[in-house]
């Protein structure tokens, strides 16, 4: 279930820009999107249909691994979508108050209801953000895509699309920086910080909506490679934090006209405790429209 409005749109658009190969699949023509969702089992595998804003609920068809509890493993399936697709946030609240200002009430205006999109397994969420740092959304997608064809395990439930899971925290400490690089093809420092993320969570990191947002993003930027950018997009999408603020992210800083990141937190302190749907909103403007 969840609380409308919801902008699908913009979230189809997120969803079908952000589609790594090999883990998702998007059909432009239905707008169906369809990708692993971990559960106890093994992964099932999802496909869902955003729904218009008069329907109660986003349309999810369910595949779950053989084995395992089908109505435990539809709890899990939906708890996740749940957080994935943001869909438990009362939108009337955040668009009121991000609407007080004039830079966003435009924006809010134009899309009513935008959700930030979540993550439905923090590891793989936070292991493709660093593949990410600095370069495009194309090389990133083709980085992670690399990932998992190299460490990911095939999904016998996915059928005919041949969707990989995310190898375990271990498999990719045991791999190791070199074979991590030699598979990815990025560099060293790369494949080291990408090697430390797995480690940490080998560990016990979490990365999950309940984490500890602070401690968790202080464990990150304790990390080799890890800086503000990358430690604020987890806390975003990963551990679902309604604040989280990404001040030195190019596009923000041009959609804003802060020439630096101290004018771009400056400028989006009135816009707390919702400074993460604020970001949505300008990245959306700026990108997806």
């Amino acid at each position: 279930m969840r609380t409308p409005p919801v902008a699908t749109a913009p979230l189809l658009r997120w969803l079908a820009a952000h589609a790594v190969p090999g883990v998702e699949v998007h059909d432009p023509l239905t707008g169906g999107h369809t990708r692993l969702v971990p559960t106890a089992a093994g992964p099932a595998t999802v496909t869902v249909r955003l729904p218009a804003d008069d329907a109660p609920a986003v349309v999810a068809t369910v595949t779950l691994p053989p084995g395992g509890d089908r109505a435990t493993g539809l709890a899990e399936v939906a708890r996740r979508l749940h957080g994935w697709l943001d869909l438990g946030t009362d939108p009337v609240v955040v668009d009121a108050w991000l609407a007080r200002d004039p830079v966003l009430a435009p924006l809010v205006s134009a899309r009513p209801g935008l959700r930030v999109p979540g993550s439905v397994d923090g590891l793989e969420t936070a292991l493709f953000a660093v593949l990410g740092q600095q370069v495009s959304l194309g090389a990133a997608r083709t980085f992670a895509g690399r990932l998992m064809a190299a460490f990911g395990t095939p999904a016998p439930s996915s059928g005919d699309l041949g969707l990989r899971s995310l190898p375990s925290a271990d498999a990719l400490v045991e791999a190791g920086p070199e074979a991590l690089q030699r598979a990815v093809g990025v560099t060293s420092a790369r494949a080291r910080a990408l090697h430390a993320v797995a480690a940490a969570a080998a560990d016990g990191l979490d990365l999950g909506r309940d984490a500890d947002r602070a401690g968790t993003r202080a464990a990150l930027l304790a990390l080799p490679g890890i800086g503000p950018w990358t430690a604020d997009y987890v806390a975003l999408r990963c551990l679902g934090d309604p604040d989280a603020w990404l001040p030195g992210d190019l596009v923000l800083r041009r959609a804003l006209g802060a020439a630096t990141a101290r004018e771009a937190e400056a400028r989006a302190e009135g816009w707390r405790p919702w400074r993460g749907y604020a970001l949505l909103h300008l990245w959306t403007a700026a990108v997806f429209a």
